[in-house]
């Protein structure tokens, strides 16, 4: 399942994702909190056995969101959240659905300025990073230029592959 992602690195604490969160929700599902001159998010994490919607006594927490009709404000979901991504307003819990009913996507995403929040599926990233350690144990991954500073990882059969190349 897809989750919210804030870079750290580009967020500078300007709210402007929590602020367009409440307008929509009526309060913010997001929170970024600075620490150490750097700002982190939290954000429900739609965790695979998310202990939130195993504790719920009513099943009102789903993958989803939370279903305020059958929501009876007990606060279970907001203890055991290990995120602390679930909230309560108006006695009814709250978490982040990435903004299932809006056609144009999450509005925290839309209202970052500094393009610091994505959305991204951790299965996506996890298979893309195993496809490229693959190369590199290969021997045919070929880093960015621009980045680099990273230790390449050469096979014996890779190496000797190399020296018939040259």
């Amino acid at each position: 399942m897809e989750s919210i992602l804030v870079n750290s690195d580009l967020c500078d604490g300007c709210m402007n994702c929590e602020n367009m969160c409440a307008s929509v929700h009526n309060a913010s599902r997001i929170k970024i909190i600075e620490h150490d001159s750097s700002f982190y998010s939290i954000v429900c994490q739609h965790c695979e056995n998310a202990p939130c919607i195993k504790i719920c006594p009513t099943e009102a927490v789903t993958e989803e969101g939370v279903d305020t009709e059958k929501c009876i404000g007990c606060g279970l979901c907001v203890m055991i959240c290990p995120f602390g991504a679930m909230t309560f307003q108006s006695k009814v819990a709250e978490k982040c659905d990435l903004c299932a009913d809006r056609e144009e996507g999450p509005a925290c995403i839309k209202s970052c300025t500094k393009r610091a929040i994505s959305i991204a599926d951790p299965e996506k990233i996890r298979s893309k990073n195993q496809q490229k350690y693959l190369a590199k144990m290969a021997g045919i991954y070929e880093p960015d230029s621009k980045k680099g500073g990273f230790v390449h990882v050469i096979t014996g059969q890779a190496r000797a592959r190399l020296v018939f190349d040259e």
